[in-house]
């Protein structure tokens, strides 16, 4: 773990891998450190955002003092279902890519929990990370020009799906109708860091 400063109000931890990150976001959220109003977690990484007048210091100090378990990360009870026509263009690739037949992608697909890891590259877009390594797939070698909205994919360890049309190199195996952003409601972000996230097969 590597605690930079990020300008003068906010931190940078830096740590090994993915699941060190969650490990250490789960652990500020179950237990927060006065003087942090913000935590923006990513794939390697962890910022603080400081309230004005807290001392940087302290909140790292404090950050060195968290010990992190990453075997059985702390779950918030917040989960949300999100129904997904099978119908996308590069399921059939991702049968092979993954050695199962269509009909086995959706099932594994929807038959575990994912959880929201970090957000970004749009308002709104999570990358989400599963209790299976079965769905792991590469990106595509070309992406797409236009993703439509609401389509889902998958990419590395993580699926996801677009809250707006937009470029994109993901593996797209379904549609959802759900809108994941919406900045007229509070939150706007349906995928957040630590929310859980359950398919559904809208077809079923």
């Amino acid at each position: 773990m590597r605690i930079l400063p990020n300008g003068e109000h906010s931190l940078l931890v830096e740590l090994d891998d993915l699941s060190q990150a969650r490990a250490l976001a789960d652990a500020l959220r179950r237990d927060p450190i006065d003087g942090v109003r913000e935590l923006v977690p990513a794939a390697r990484t962890v910022l603080l955002i400081g309230k004005p007048g807290a001392r940087l210091a302290d909140i790292a100090a404090r950050v060195e003092r968290l010990e992190l378990t990453t075997g059985s990360l702390d779950r918030p009870a917040e989960q949300v279902e999100i129904p997904v026509r099978y119908d996308g263009p590069d399921l059939a690739d991702v049968a092979v890519l993954t050695g199962l037949d269509q009909a086995g992608v959706v099932a594994v697909h929807t038959g575990q929990v994912w959880t929201v890891a970090f957000c970004g590259f749009l308002p709104g877009f999570g990358y989400l990370v599963g209790e299976s390594d079965a769905l792991r797939v590469p990106r595509r070698r070309t992406p797409r020009t236009a993703v439509p909205p609401g389509a889902v994919g998958l990419a590395d360890e993580y699926t996801g799906a677009y809250p707006r049309r937009s470029p994109g190199g993901w593996q797209l195996i379904g549609t959802t109708h759900v809108v994941l952003w919406d900045a007229r409601r509070e939150p706007a972000a349906l995928f957040r860091p630590g929310v859980r996230v359950r398919f559904v097969d809208a077809d079923a």
